[in-house]
């Protein structure tokens, strides 16, 4: 039967709901094994390229066939109205908008804080808005980004962010309008940011009366590894963006909140950016059924990234090292000796099977920079396939090894 929930945060908007068509039903742990042929190889694949690469639960894709659906532009579908609230609810966050990736949702957020030509912005020099968005504040927004040091927990000299703010700004300088930080860090290797940092951080930007962004695309990551409701990372932070389409498991999208004003700007930019989407119903069902079911499992894939991670160590290797104290979450870095093994000859190894392989699978992962190799797990990865990876790692390290001995 279907039925309205108002919408409190959002004038106008309704909620239609099918009751029993968004099941909560999800794998816990026990997943199909992705350690399956693609229809070219003949072994196994255990794919640890990123999170991005997972497919939809059953419950999703069900969920998305029955999803009550509107016109989302005209803020009239009933599904995305839906995860709407109950994103707000959770973050604790006015409003919200659906918008199809991250980056996106990381320029909007940039595009609405940063209004007037000549702003700049300061983020961490290896932050994915800096890194990996293509440039995308400088090429579409016009935006320069001033950049300080990331430390290997992913966070920054609050004293550096400090030198960098430009108070009163005379003719010759950009104005400094908005704060970027990144939770969980990816190229840190999925740390969390500490509680008492970000408190700190947003009471500085306060004084300074610049807002905060936290592109928090693996948030939900950093809630289940601090054991805090995700509203309390985010208490004073002025905006966030999430991605549903990560270890959540959902196929496309994410969510960008803030206030009821920044989102109605957010929505004209959306529009603008070419991310206004119709019948986005679809989408967003996925969506809820992720809030529902996939954040509290998260822990699972934190455990097991731990156990690859422990198994690296125990290898005891001089050309591949973990460091342990710093695996927070579902993302690995195993740095290696790059003066004796390039990651691209580690890499195409752990892929290639030999006939006289004891462990025949293919092993993926990728890398950010050229001393470090990067996996990172999500809700179909098993056991079985983590002892599978643990094995062709033990397998290509060893080789390795003993190729430099001779």
């Amino acid at each position: 039967m279907l039925y309205e929930i108002a919408n409190g945060h959002q004038k106008g908007r309704t909620v239609g709901y099918s009751n029993g068509s968004f099941s909560n039903g999800v794998s816990n742990g026990t997943a199909t094994s992705n350690g399956y042929s693609n229809g070219h190889e003949e072994h196994p694949v255990v794919d640890l390229r990123s999170d991005t690469i997972s497919k939809p639960t059953q419950a999703m894709r069900d969920a998305m066939y029955l999803a009550p659906v509107g016109d989302d532009v005209y803020g009239e579908d009933p599904t995305v109205n839906l995860l709407i609230q109950k994103a707000c609810e959770l973050l604790g966050k006015e409003d919200g908008i659906l918008v199809p990736s991250g980056t996106m949702a990381n320029l909007i957020a940039i595009m609405v804080h940063c209004r007037e030509r000549g702003s700049e912005l300061i983020c961490g020099d290896n932050s994915h808005t800096f890194k990996f968005e293509q440039g995308g504040p400088a090429q579409i927004a016009g935006v320069q980004q001033a950049l300080v040091k990331n430390l290997d927990d992913g966070t920054f000299c609050l004293e550096e962010m400090k030198s960098k703010i430009r108070v009163d700004p005379d003719c010759h300088e950009p104005t400094t309008s908005l704060i970027i930080v990144e939770n969980t860090h990816n190229i840190c290797g999925g740390k969390v940011l500490p509680l008492s940092w970000l408190d700190e951080l947003t009471s500085i930007s306060k004084s300074y009366k610049i807002p905060v962004h936290m592109d928090g695309a693996r948030i939900m990551n950093a809630a289940v590894a601090l054991n805090v409701p995700v509203n309390r990372i985010v208490k004073d932070i002025d905006t966030v963006c999430f991605c549903l389409s990560k270890g959540l498991g959902a196929p496309i999208g994410s969510l960008l909140l803030g206030s009821t004003q920044f989102i109605q700007r957010a929505t004209r930019v959306r529009k603008a950016l070419g991310g206004g989407m119709r019948q986005s119903g679809i989408i967003a069902a996925a969506g809820l059924v992720a809030l529902d079911s996939m954040i509290g499992r998260l822990k699972i894939d934190h455990d097991r990234t731990l156990k690859i991670a422990r198994a690296i160590s125990d290898f005891q290797s001089d050309l591949f090292k973990v460091d342990l104290k710093s695996v927070q979450t579902n993302i690995l870095m195993v740095y290696l000796d790059a003066k004796r093994v390039t990651v691209s000859e580690f890499l195409k190894r752990l892929y290639e099977v030999k006939d006289a392989d004891e462990v025949k699978v293919h092993l993926r992962a990728t890398t950010l920079n050229s001393n470090s190799a990067r996996f990172v797990l999500y809700w179909e990865i098993t056991e079985k396939d983590v002892d599978l990876a643990i094995g062709k790692l033990k397998l290509v390290v060893k080789e390795f090894e003993d190729k430099l001995k001779m």
